[in-house]
């Protein structure tokens, strides 16, 4: 009978079981924080209803903080958009082009076909105008023809210059060095028999006497030579043919012009 009375009572006799997979599940649902407030209550907490509900009262807490935060968040971003709007508000009013916006209620009338302008008839002038106007670009043609003429006139022009400027000459300046027999030679016709050589391409220039020793004086004489006509082995061979004046010649400078 006791057993029977037992049966028809509303008794929770697996209440930890339920107790337990509550907390397993908020431990899977919070990680880290439902763990830290198990090991904060020590290892001497029980597991049953008692630490439920403190984990309960922790988990609920928290979330009446990050509540708290929230609500602090949002009220911050409804203050930024107030004032954005307000200060919308203040330059769109302070804008010379501002006008009010219409209702969206608003009739509009409908548009109305606007016609083109009439055309006016043309005059017997404009027509003979019409006329004239090469529509193939003659006068295209015609300057391309101008141009092409002057740049054939220039060319020519170009090549008639070119040919008449004289072609580049290349010269030397030879400073020699005339030795005579002795201090009995005539240095004044060793001279004038120097300068008596007439070569095409040969100049002769400055000269002056230097003396050598034991009252002997050289030649030195400077001329300009075309390279392509006069060789100093022509000049040497043309100014030893005085033998009884000259007894040799020396290259003492040679310089390109």
């Amino acid at each position: 009978m006791a057993t029977n009375f037992l049966v028809h009572e509303k008794i929770w006799f697996d209440k930890f079981k339920y107790d337990d997979a509550e907390r397993r599940f908020y431990e899977q649902m919070n990680g880290p924080v439902a763990g830290a407030s198990r090991q904060t209550s020590g290892p001497g907490a029980s597991s049953g209803p008692s630490g439920d509900h403190s984990e309960l009262v922790i988990r609920i807490a928290s979330l009446e903080v990050e509540n708290q935060s929230l609500r602090g968040v949002v009220q911050e971003l409804q203050q930024a958009i107030s004032k954005l709007e307000a200060r919308l508000n203040v330059l769109e009013k302070s804008s010379p082009g501002h006008r009010a916006t219409a209702p969206q209620t608003q009739h509009v009338s409908p548009m109305r076909q606007v016609e083109p302008p009439a055309k006016k008839p043309a005059t017997p002038a404009e027509d003979d105008e019409d006329d004239d106007i090469d529509l193939f670009g003659s006068d295209n043609e015609e300057e391309d023809k101008e141009a092409a003429q002057l740049r054939e006139e220039r060319l020519r022009q170009y090549a008639e210059k070119k040919a008449k400027k004289p072609a580049l000459v290349a010269k030397s300046s030879i400073l020699l060095d005339v030795k005579p027999w002795d201090d009995e030679t005539d240095m004044a016709q060793l001279e004038a028999c120097v300068r008596s050589i007439q070569l095409d391409g040969l100049v002769w220039g400055a000269s002056k006497l230097v003396p050598v020793g034991y009252g002997i004086r050289k030649l030195q004489i400077q001329c300009v030579v075309e390279d392509d006509k006069v060789g100093t082995d022509l000049l040497e061979e043309e100014i030893t043919k005085f033998e009884e004046h000259v007894q040799s010649v020396d290259i003492a400078a040679f310089n390109k012009i």
